[in-house]
């Protein structure tokens, strides 16, 4: 605080009373402190009257915490009086509770705030009244804080961890936890009378029992997540309260090594997927064959101090898989995240934007454009997909086994020697015609139709090996590219690995492939609707 505003904040009316030569209660006439400075005589008593209390306190208590708006009075007033004889009370109309807990400090003692009401009083007085190592002191000691209205103390030291720092405490109330220099920033402290009233520091809209329970991991505890629904309240406020390393250690996930592949692999969802976490590893077994092709690998920022293979999850029914094409389409946010997805991937290869600028601002900029992974050089607007033998499938609630098609010798020709007629032992062909899941509900339908089990010669199918290996050398005709019906399947939930590798049809000469690794699908709305469940 500066001289000219403790000289306007002065009162006009204070008293004068004499103070005898000596006079100091607890200090000894002529006895110095050489830990405190001499700003005043160390021995001598100056009288104080703050609201309707009067202390008296000893040139050593001021000294203490010097200069200050003690001080910087009754140096005036001994230059004017050339002793210390006759100097005048200085009289200031604030709460004399509070200022019995500031003497106590100018006497030595430590003082402690109680709860939040507490810290605000002595912080706003303290900054009043200029006293730098109460200010200090203040501004390294707990965060004094109500979360839904229970009281908090919460360490400083708490929020060291990588990424909780900056957060809502050191930004919301930056008048409390900002540098001791800057309190009550935007006020202009010229002829300032008093400090600003300042409510207590809370967060009502908050749930109290969550925040002790973050308060608990942020210690470094381990706490068991009860449900979804408690992970969800956690993450909820971590957001809200900027504590970004918290959250990453709280999001759904999964790591584990897998011994087939020689690599630790990461299973996260889609939308907890962070663009600082997204890297591109050029794998030498692929790019033995396809040079610069490698996989997708994430670290959690501010936690994983390794990449691992990312086996990324999406849900909400927000992909349809085309059997006929090989190709994935997306929908909603899904469509919006895997296109934000695949041009992180591109920018962590140095892949140039696909669009030019100009054109881009000629329509509004890239955010008018629809959400698309053709928006992105490393994909066309339906993403290329495959399905291995190792993937897990469940169709409409039963498992399925998948055949590997990049296993048949000849691509031109398919195999007809499997049951109804059609080479894919993933499907058989139905009474209409129609191409159906090899599974056994759907075969005890067909059974109980009528024609069960006639074969249209006219009907497309989709080859793909056999896998029993047993019987005569199978009849091979040409692969019909065309699926009437359960082309398509819709993706309850999927994990996907992300692969990077060489492609002619993109503009940048690479493609990302999702690789199934687990696939819960309907086949169609019978499918869907046998995994409804009634509200109650």
């Amino acid at each position: 605080m500066s001289v000219a505003m403790m000289q306007h904040s002065t009162p006009q009316n204070s008293t004068t009373k004499p103070v005898e030569d000596g006079q100091v209660s607890g200090v000894i006439k002529g006895q110095n402190f050489p830990d405190i400075p001499k700003i005043l005589p160390h021995e001598k008593v100056f009288p104080i009257q703050i609201g309707s209390k009067l202390f008296r306190l000893s040139g050593a208590s001021i000294s203490s915490d010097a200069p200050s708006y003690f001080s910087q009075f009754f140096i005036k007033e001994m230059k004017q009086k050339e002793t210390t004889v006759g100097v005048r009370t200085l009289y200031i109309d604030r709460d004399p509770t509070t200022f019995q807990d500031i003497s106590r400090h100018l006497q030595g003692y430590h003082v402690h705030p109680r709860d939040s009401g507490h810290f605000v009083k002595l912080f706003a007085d303290a900054q009043f009244y200029g006293l730098p190592r109460l200010i200090s002191m203040l501004f390294e000691s707990e965060i004094f804080i109500e979360i839904g209205h229970r009281p908090f103390q919460i360490p400083r030291d708490i929020f060291s961890s990588p990424g909780d720092s900056p957060n809502y405490f050191s930004l919301g109330f930056a008048e409390f936890f900002s540098s001791p220099s800057e309190a009550f920033p935007g006020l202009e402290k010229q002829g300032l009378l008093r400090p600003p009233p300042i409510a207590p520091p809370a967060v009502p809209a908050r749930s109290a029992d969550v925040f002790a329970e973050l308060l608990y991991m942020l210690r470094g505890y381990p706490l068991r997540i009860r449900s979804e629904e408690h992970r969800e309240s956690l993450l909820r406020d971590c957001r809200y309260f900027h504590l970004r390393g918290l959250e990453q250690k709280l999001i759904r996930h999964s790591i584990a090594y897998n011994p087939k592949r020689s690599r630790s692999e990461i299973t996260l969802r889609l939308e907890d997927v962070r663009q600082s976490g997204v890297e591109f590893v050029v794998d030498p077994a692929l790019a033995e064959f396809t040079p610069g092709s490698g996989w997708v690998q994430y670290a959690r920022p501010f936690v994983d101090e390794i990449s691992h293979l990312l086996i990324l999850e999406i849900g909400a029914e927000g992909t349809t898989i085309d059997l006929r094409t090989m190709r994935a389409n997306f929908v909603g946010q899904t469509k919006a995240r895997i296109a934000s997805l695949f041009q992180v991937v591109a920018n962590k290869m140095n892949m140039p934007v696909t669009q030019p600028l100009g054109l881009l601002m000629m329509s509004g900029g890239a955010s008018s454009q629809p959400p698309s992974p053709a928006n992105t050089p490393l994909s066309e607007d339906l993403v290329r997909v495959r399905i291995e033998k190792e993937t897990y499938i469940s169709l409409d609630g039963e498992q399925l086994i998948w055949s590997d098609p990049s296993a048949q010798e000849d691509h031109d020709y398919e195999d007809l020697s499997t049951p109804n007629g059609s080479s894919n032992p993933n499907f058989f062909i139905g009474t209409a015609g129609d191409l159906r899941p090899n599974t056994p509900s759907a075969r005890s339908i067909a059974e109980s139709s009528p024609g069960a089990g006639v074969v249209s010669n006219h009907t497309p199918v989709m080859g793909f090996p056999r896998i029993d290996g047993g019987g005569p050398p199978p009849r091979k005709r040409r692969r019909q590219d065309s699926v009437e019906e359960h082309s398509e399947w819709v993706v309850k939930k999927g994990q996907w690995r992300l692969r990077v590798q060489n492609s002619p049809s993109t503009k940048a000469g690479f493609e990302i492939i999702l690789m199934a690794v687990t696939l819960e699908a309907y086949s169609g709305e019978l499918g869907r609707n046998s995994r409804r469940t009634f509200l109650g």
